[in-house]
């Protein structure tokens, strides 16, 4: 039998479960980050600055791909916990600098814990993990080069 709906069938989209395992992931991570008085948006946000240490807002934008409305209280809430400051830039005021803080910096040791507490939540081998990173940024990469295209 030919069911000319199947294409918008729940159980037919890719769509769904890539949102429904997101928010699961981000349930499991909420108790290991409250600990750290962070919310995901914001955990995500200390990583690009703990590998780089100093960005501006567009950096953090592109690299999250998150939009500068979104950022934007991101760093003024992390600005007010003490663990990041904003600078305009000496040479372009139009821009604006975002540096870790001692606070920020010492954050990242206490957040050493989190990926390998969030592996164990999430019981998926290796090779898994891998074949499902690989595929979920080729699906990014393929979406930024088509973004960049059509600018």
């Amino acid at each position: 039998m030919n069911d000319k709906y199947a294409s918008i069938r729940l159980k037919n989209q890719l769509c769904f479960p890539l949102y429904a395992v997101s928010n699961m992931i981000t349930r499991k991570y909420k108790p290991l980050l409250d600990k750290l008085d962070l919310t995901y948006t914001q955990y995500i946000v200390m990583m690009v600055l703990w590998e780089e240490k100093k960005v501006n807002e567009k950096f953090l934008c592109e690299a999250l791909c998150l939009k500068s409305n979104t950022v934007t209280p991101l760093l003024q809430k992390l600005c007010e916990k003490g663990f990041i400051k904003k600078e305009k830039d000496k040479t372009d005021e139009r821009n604006i600098v975002i540096t870790l803080t001692d606070a920020g910096e010492d954050l990242q040791d206490k957040a050493l814990c989190v990926p390998e507490s969030l592996a164990k939540e999430l019981d998926l081998s290796p090779d898994d993990a891998a074949a499902l990173y690989r595929i979920l940024y080729k699906m990014l990469d393929e979406d930024k080069k088509k973004t960049k295209n059509n600018i």
